[in-house]
C-alpha cells in the first residue's frame, strides 16, 4: 500500500530538519545544494529517517526541480500516522 505526501523544501539552507509548520505542511530544510538532485537525495533520506524506514520504501513522485514536492511512500500507516511522525513547529525560526 502507497500513501503520498506534499513536503516543502527549502534547499541549501545549513540545517537537516522536517517538521509540520503552523499551516499544517510538512517543511524540510536541507543542507544540500538544489543540484544533481543532491537536495531530493538528502530529502528522501529525511522523511526515511523520521518514518523509520528503509529509503527505497520512500521516492519522489512529483516535482523533482520544483521546491514544492510530493512524496511515495510504501508503508501501512495511514496519513495521519505518517504525519504524527514529525515534530510540530508552532513558529518557523527565521
Amino acid at each position: 500500500m502507497s500513501e503520498y505526501i506534499e513536503v516543502k523544501v527549502v534547499p541549501s539552507s545549513g540545517r537537516s530538519e522536517c517538521f509540520i509548520d503552523e499551516n499544517g505542511f510538512i517543511k524540510c530544510f536541507l543542507k544540500s545544494a538544489p543540484e544533481k538532485g543532491k537536495a531530493n537525495k538528502e530529502l528522501i533520506m529525511r522523511i526515511a529517517y523520521y518514518l523509520k524506514v528503509s529509503k527505497q520504501l520512500v521516492c519522489l513522485a512529483a516535482g523533482k526541480a520544483l521546491r514544492h514536492k510530493l512524496i511515495k511512500i510504501e508503508t501501512t500507516l495511514s496519513k495521519d500516522e505518517i504525519l504524527s511522525m514529525f515534530p510540530k513547529k508552532v513558529a518557523e525560526e527565521k
